[in-house]
């Protein structure tokens, strides 16, 4: 009975999937290009000359640097997809989506396909602002483009982190293969890094680092924790980790020192107020980000962790301390922003959203009994993503007015 009710929740999702993705690309498809979108289609520097080349993306984001703003890598990938046209950007835009939704699974170690709906619901249904961060051409490259890439520098590190306790531990000083189970049978350890990873670390850092303000920092100190817990428990610390907390740093620094940084902020509305009421209106900031924009994300967060750790006694495991301690981080780092736009907090929430899906995995596992009430919060969720696409078409398609 068991593995038959599992077949049909599979089967289930499956469509929903289908659906999911055919209604983000219709979305995607009455979103034109915008505001940002139209600029960063021209060379930046001369508003009448479209871009016509790579040469043109780079000539663009070097004035950029200097005249606008740090984030070169997250605007060099929206030129490129710019380049590319409205019907290629929007094709890229749901692949892209789907990967994001995937790697959060990879983070959370919650592969099963009822975890991948979980994560492209809760991306779509616990969203701030759906639209611009997701849909809008500019939203989707500072945000579901360059967190694949965070996520995915994180997932190294936290692939070295022993997530349990003395048994876990004992096990990584003698160098456990990958996929070895620890004493407990249910902490896992890799011991050594991917094929390659002391080339692509580097990069992979410095892209990571050079996101934009609040999430590259926040990466860099978990990438850092994970080394300094190695140290502390006598384990080796590879060369990769050293390059790609390095070059992430660098990435950081990079972004933060933009000559551009000055001259923008330079322009911001809260210059022409004192100090402390500057202090005040970043702590309403602040406030209306974890009470407002994050406010859904983290009542599932809560209530998965109260299930969890309350009830059924289940560790949250370093690997999810450390990814609240980043969330907290880059939702803490935005005091420094004279603006908090809603779709800033799109990194948070995915950091959040691991955690979710990473306890549930661990519920599921110690009751299975639990998975079709998981999955028909995720159902909950996913209607009510639906629902902001559903809207937005029809008030495209006349029905609505």
């Amino acid at each position: 009975m068991e593995e038959s009710r599992k077949k049909q929740i599979w089967f289930v999702t499956g469509i929903l999937l289908g659906v999911s993705v055919l209604v983000m690309y219709i979305t995607h498809r009455h979103v034109p290009f915008m505001m940002d979108d139209l600029w960063y289609s021209t060379v930046l520097s001369d508003e009448t000359v479209p871009i016509a080349s790579l040469g043109d993306i780079v000539r663009s984001q070097i004035w950029h640097w200097q005249n606008w703003g740090g984030r070169s890598i997250t605007h060099g990938i929206l030129q490129l997809t710019l380049l590319g046209g409205e019907h290629l950007a929007d094709l890229l835009n749901v692949g892209v989506t789907l990967l994001l939704a995937w790697v959060a699974c990879v983070t959370a170690e919650n592969r099963r396909l009822p975890a991948f709906f979980a994560a492209l619901a809760m991306m779509l249904g616990l969203n701030a602002n759906w639209k611009m961060s997701m849909f809008w051409q500019a939203g989707a490259a500072n945000y579901p483009y360059i967190t694949v890439v965070i996520l995915l520098f994180a997932v190294c590190y936290l692939k070295e982190l022993p997530d349990g306790g003395k048994e876990t531990v004992h096990a990584a000083r003698k160098g456990a293969k990958a996929g070895e189970m620890t004493a407990d049978g249910k902490d896992r350890i890799t011991g050594k890094g991917l094929p390659g990873i002391t080339f692509w670390i580097i990069p992979l850092g410095l892209f990571a680092g050079w996101s934009n303000e609040n999430m590259g920092p926040a990466v860099w100190i978990l990438s850092l924790v994970v080394i300094l817990c190695a140290v502390r428990e006598k384990r080796r610390v590879p060369v990769w980790m050293m390059l790609g907390n390095l070059f992430c740093l660098l990435g950081s620094v990079m972004v933060i020192v933009a000559p551009g940084n000055f001259v923008r902020s330079a322009q911001a509305p809260d210059r022409e107020y004192g100090l402390l009421w500057r202090l005040f209106l970043r702590g309403y900031a602040e406030s209306r980000a974890a009470l407002d924009y994050l406010f859904p994300t983290l009542l599932v967060l809560g209530i998965v962790v109260l299930v969890g750790k309350c009830a059924l006694k289940i560790s949250l495991g370093r690997r999810n301390l450390l990814l609240l301690f980043c969330a907290l981080l880059s939702w803490g780092a935005m005091f420094l922003s004279p603006h908090y736009p809603d779709r800033a907090a799109f990194g948070t929430m995915m950091l959040l959203i691991c955690v979710v899906l990473s306890m549930a995995a661990k519920i599921v596992r110690e009751r299975k009994d639990m998975l079709l009430p998981l999955w028909g919060v995720s159902l909950l969720i996913w209607l009510r993503g639906m629902y902001f696409c559903g809207e937005f078409l029809a008030i495209c398609w006349g029905w609505i007015r």
